[in-house]
Order: structure tokens, then sequence, then C-alpha cells
């Protein structure tokens, strides 16, 4: 499994369109083959940042997620939107089960 953490931070008289932005573009994510999941949330601490987790189901679905229109345009969306670059973490993940 793929893992993919992010994080925006909306310039503050955006942060709505970020965020409209944002759930069109996990709503859509979520219908792509391999998502496992897909989430964007409002930091508690930081209202103005946006905190996305990614759940893929390997590598190749991953990378066919970036490629596709979609995501280009959501990028290209949230460029004016933001105050500081996007934060993007991939990790190759095993789920481990707790007893």
């Amino acid at each position: 499994m793929i893992l993919v953490t992010g994080s925006i931070v909306a310039k503050p008289d955006c942060v709505d369109q970020a965020l409209a932005v944002s759930l069109e573009h996990v709503r859509r994510s979520r219908t792509e083959p391999g998502c496992i999941s897909h989430n964007v949330s409002r930091d508690a601490e930081n209202p103005l940042r946006l905190v996305f987790v990614e759940e893929w189901q390997d590598q190749a679905a991953l990378m066919t997620h970036f490629g596709v229109a979609g995501s280009r345009a959501f990028i290209a969306a949230l460029q004016p939107l933001v105050a500081e670059a996007p934060k993007m973490q991939v990790f190759s993940a095993t789920p481990v089960k707790i007893d």
C-alpha cells in the first residue's frame, strides 16, 4: 500500500475556495482505480491549513493518479489560492495488525 500525506496553507481570503476545490479533487480521486481512500480535513489548530491523507493500492495507481487531467487541473486551480508551497510525502506502508 502507498500512503500519501500532504498539506496546503490557503491565503486567508481563499480558504473556502481552496476547500471546495480540494473536496472536488478528493471526491473525483476516490473513483480512480487503485484508490483505497482519499481525504481532506481542515487543521483544528490552523484553519487555513488543509491536510490530505490518501491510501493507494500500489505505486502504479498513484502514478496514474498524478497523470490524470483532473489531478493536473487541481494543482493549477490550487496554486493561486495558497500562501506557501504545498507539502507532500509518499510512503510505502504495510498495515500492522494490533491485537
